[in-house]
């Protein structure tokens, strides 16, 4: 990992946006491979394509708290 900041950023109403080198893991540990350095991950937990956002959020009608 680098020396570069992760910020990671809630979206109103979308997913969790992840820019820099920060490691993911899935519940039982292991690493989740990224090929970008930016990444948007689900929190509306209908994605196909979990943990990361596949815009499905959208069309559920999914709403964070303000």
């Amino acid at each position: 990992m680098s020396e570069t900041p992760v910020t990671i950023t809630a979206y109103p109403d979308g997913p969790l946006l992840v820019r820099g080198d920060a490691r993911i893991e899935s519940s039982d540990g292991r690493e989740v491979v990224r090929t970008r350095r930016t990444v948007a991950l689900c929190r509306c937990g209908l994605s196909t394509i979990k943990p990361f956002c596949d815009g499905t959020h959208k069309a559920s009608g999914f709403r964070t708290d303000d």
